[in-house]
């Protein structure tokens, strides 16, 4: 994962392996423009975990977002994706 400015991204060729390590045939391929779909959805993934934990903290009166705020938003966020 890498950061350009405040925008998440995350490498092409991470998401391919990622997504080829589970396949149970070595013949499976995946798409490029699959792996850019699911790159995407893993950014928005990320960026609306990262709003829910600093709201979480925020609601806590907590000028840090600690894993305890990830991990109360996590069940929610889950069900919604």
């Amino acid at each position: 994962m890498a950061n350009a400015g405040n925008e998440v991204l995350f490498k092409k060729e991470t998401v391919a392996k990622l997504l080829t390590r589970f396949f149970k045939e070595d013949k499976t391929k995946v798409s490029s423009d699959a792996v850019i779909l699911v790159a995407e959805m893993l950014k928005v993934f990320v960026e609306e975990a990262t709003r829910r934990a600093v709201k979480q903290a925020d609601s806590e009166d907590c000028d840090t977002v600690d894993i305890e705020h990830f991990e109360k938003i996590l069940p929610q966020l889950l069900l919604d994706f």
